[in-house]
């Protein structure tokens, strides 16, 4: 297993909480200094952590990620985007402002920045794309309709396998996790929720950091969808 090196780079989305700030850390930890951006996030006090404020579906935040942090640092290897929205209800009671704020935060996010960290690593020869995704669009559970959360991240897990075929021989690999129910809220949101899991338990923030981490470090993997999902994708339970 190649060891990272410290001068390595990775941008973050969604960094302020959550996946997002455990990623922020592991990187940390695994030598990469790191732009962490979200829609509030205060200085760092890390000189090695460049953090960036600003709404990830309007482009001028991704144009800032890539002046303040990216071009400040000289390189990019990474870019996790993290970044998203998750609201849950029938179909029909969607309104025009959640279906609005899905699409731009999930993809037009994607889109901004993705799209600006792959010119960028194209001009180096390498570089390495994982997007946050989610089992709902691939495996729908009875009684928890998320109709536009499949629309936004099957959208997110059809593009992976496209850019990585499209950027391989450019030395860019572009992967996917799947994550299914994470512990990132209050404890009595998860109530009765374990019963919907093959593995019986709720997914911790760790449990997708260590499968974003595997794919850092997986320089023969590109295209992969992982699934970190206590086996939910694997079939009705």
């Amino acid at each position: 297993m190649d060891e990272v090196q410290d001068d390595k780079v990775a941008i973050i989305t969604g960094a302020s909480h959550g996946i997002g700030q455990g990623l922020v850390a592991a990187y940390r930890d695994a030598g990469f200094k790191v732009v962490a951006s979200a829609l509030s996030i205060g200085n760092s006090t890390d000189p090695n952590v460049r953090n960036v404020t600003g709404d990830i579906s309007d482009s001028k935040t991704a144009d800032l990620i890539m002046t303040e942090g990216v071009d400040g640092f000289g390189r990019l290897d990474t870019l996790v985007n993290n970044a998203g929205a998750y609201i849950s209800k029938p179909f029909t009671h969607y309104t025009l402002a959640e279906f609005d704020l899905m699409l731009s935060t999930n993809l037009a996010g994607f889109f901004h920045i993705t799209q600006r960290a792959v010119r960028r690593m194209e001009t180096q020869g390498w570089g390495h794309i994982v997007n946050i995704t989610a089992t709902v669009a691939e495996q729908p559970v009875k009684g928890v309709p998320a109709a536009l959360a499949s629309l936004a991240k099957g959208g997110l897990n059809s593009v992976t396998k496209a850019l990585a075929i499209e950027y391989a021989s450019s030395g860019i690999r572009v992967n996917a996790v799947s994550p299914a129910i994470i512990r990132t809220h209050p404890e009595a949101s998860y109530a009765g929720l374990e019963a919907q899991i093959p593995l019986g338990r709720i997914g911790e923030i760790q449990d997708v950091v260590s499968a974003v981490m595997y794919l850092e470090r997986a320089p023969y993997v590109t295209g992969e969808i992982s699934h970190v999902d206590g086996g939910q994708s694997a079939g009705h339970w």
